[in-house]
């Protein structure tokens, strides 16, 4: 059995609130670099026909990561693994890791291997509208075979943080995506001249990526004498337990994923920059989810796996209803914001180069519309790790057919009168239909239970937003403001109304009774 130094005691909520911290820190770092390459890009490729190619090609090994390694793979390996820490030895902990590590190895490699083949065809399937522009369709495919080995690499690299994860090292992980965002920088910038279709160094530098980011998390697990050693072992009872959650997992926490892949799909039927408009919507869109949502989804699973391993219902249910709280304090302003502030926030971080003043009207219409979602998205996040940390997958599977057949009725329905901001539309109601199943699921299989106190905490909130937005609507200036200043002036101005809101709705809290020790469970 392992010794007390090798299993940390159950993390409080003060913990997870520290934790959370330092992921949505390292987070926020690697969305802000994220927004900077954004805007790199922009102005280097705008919403062009080269633009629409990367944004597919990259979209389909990026979509698969979600997939398998952020998502079903995550969520199936952290449980398991943290039930061989709490019940067995560092041998077999370290067994399991390597034998995991054989298994994912093998199918990644051939499933990469069959990608870079069938490029071609991939592109044709994810996006069908190409056909009719065959130098597009070519590019993507070329890109595509480029970019396709990164779901390999950052596979590798999701499982390498998934130990990391359940050790309670929290920071190397959530700092790796940086090392994403500053190689396609440099690629853009350094290698775009050495290449006839500049686009290509955009593929190369996420092929870097994906190396640099394997490689900078070894060290670490090798301090904790966790670098695995792979082997294939096609009979280990947790790596079967592993396999065996992952397929109905694939549906359960990634429906998020696949809602946006439907819409790039559908989008390229549309017009030309469609594509791209729904892509920068959607990095805007995902900043709180990913600076926060993610955070306390990642920190929340190992310790529910924890609870339910040595039968602590009632910090289960405790932990999920604080996860809920602290998501709705960051989530329920940055929708608000995002909605109000959507043409502002597009032309501040877009509006340079190849961009034009088109483009950043239909990009801001999308992010409204995605606005719409961005809480829940966030919400998935917590309450999927409630299901997961179980391995209760029935429910959550359940869940995920009937919000992707409801997300592509909804597609069909809104994109005629509505086109690309129709399917942002979709996908946001079916990211609130998918929120409200799985919370009504926790609540009826007894894990989760309310906690005293949320009508206050409800009102406090509102009043916060309200004082928010009153300060928001009252500083900012209409749109032809906005594409008449140059960079610095619009910089000035967001900056003004981000930290101004923010402000106001911290003070406000303050002002209604929230302290840090509310903050904690």
């Amino acid at each position: 059995m392992s010794n007390a130094a090798d299993t940390p005691t159950q993390l409080k909520s003060s913990s997870l609130l520290r934790s959370s911290a330092v992921v949505s820190v390292m987070t926020l770092l690697s969305r802000i670099l994220g927004m900077v390459r954004d805007m790199v890009v922009a102005s280097y490729f705008g919403s062009g026909a080269s633009a629409d190619a990367f944004f597919v090609a990259f979209k389909i090994p990026n979509f698969l990561r979600r997939l398998f390694a952020e998502g079903a793979f995550a969520q199936a390996f952290v449980p398991v693994l943290t039930e061989y820490r709490e019940k067995r030895s560092f041998a077999e902990v370290k067994l399991l890791v390597d034998r995991t590590a054989g298994m994912l190895g093998l199918i990644l490699t051939a499933l990469t291997a069959l990608g870079v083949v069938m490029s071609p065809y991939l592109i044709m399937l994810f996006a069908p509208g190409f056909h009719n522009e065959p130098s597009k369709m070519q590019l993507a495919g070329e890109l595509l075979r480029i970019t396709f080995p990164y779901l390999l690499l950052i596979s590798l690299t999701a499982f390498c943080g998934g130990i990391l994860n359940s050790y309670g090292r929290f920071a190397v992980p959530a700092f790796t995506p940086v090392l994403l965002n500053v190689s396609m920088i440099g690629a853009t910038v350094f290698l775009t001249p050495f290449f006839a279709e500049p686009v290509m160094a955009l593929a190369w530098g996420v092929f870097i990526a994906g190396v640099a980011q394997l490689l900078f998390q070894m060290p670490f697990l090798w301090k904790m004498r966790l670098l695995p050693r792979p082997r294939v072992v096609k009979d280990d009872p947790g790596v079967k337990r592993i396999m065996l959650l992952m397929l109905p997992a694939l549906f359960g926490v990634s429906v998020s994923q696949i809602n946006l892949l439907l819409d790039t799909v559908l989008a390229s039927f549309l017009q030309t920059g469609s594509v791209s408009w729904l892509y920068y919507a959607d990095r805007l869109s995902e900043l709180p989810l990913g600076a926060f949502g993610i955070a306390i989804g990642t920190v929340i699973l190992p310790a529910l796996s924890r609870q339910h391993a040595t039968a602590k219902p009632e910090d289960f249910s405790a932990t999920i209803d604080w996860a809920l709280r602290m998501v709705l304090l960051v989530g329920v302003p940055a929708a608000v914001a995002l909605a109000i502030l959507a043409e502002p926030l597009i032309a501040t971080l877009f509006f340079y180069g190849a961009m034009t003043a088109n483009d950043v009207t239909q990009a801001a219409a999308a992010l409204q519309a995605y606005s719409l979602g961005v809480l829940t998205f966030m919400l998935i996040k917590v309450l999927a790790p409630g299901f997961f940390a179980r391995q209760d997958l029935k429910t959550p599977v359940r869940i995920a057919i009937i919000c992707m057949v409801v997300n592509m009725v909804l597609n069909l329905i809104l994109i005629w009168p509505l086109q690309h901001v129709g399917l942002a539309l979709a996908t946001s109601l079916a990211s609130m239909l998918n929120t409200g199943l799985l919370l009504r699921g926790l609540y009826r299989a007894g894990v989760y239970q309310p906690a005293p106190g949320w009508l206050l905490f409800s009102l406090r909130l509102a009043a916060a937003c309200a004082a928010m937005l009153a300060l928001i609507m009252w500083l900012n200036q209409p749109s032809s403001e906005w594409f008449a200043w140059g960079w610095q002036r619009r910089v000035w101005e967001v900056t003004v109304l981000v930290v101004g809101g923010i402000f106001v709705f911290a003070g406000t809290l303050f002002a209604s009774g929230i302290r840090m020790r509310h903050l904690r469970r």
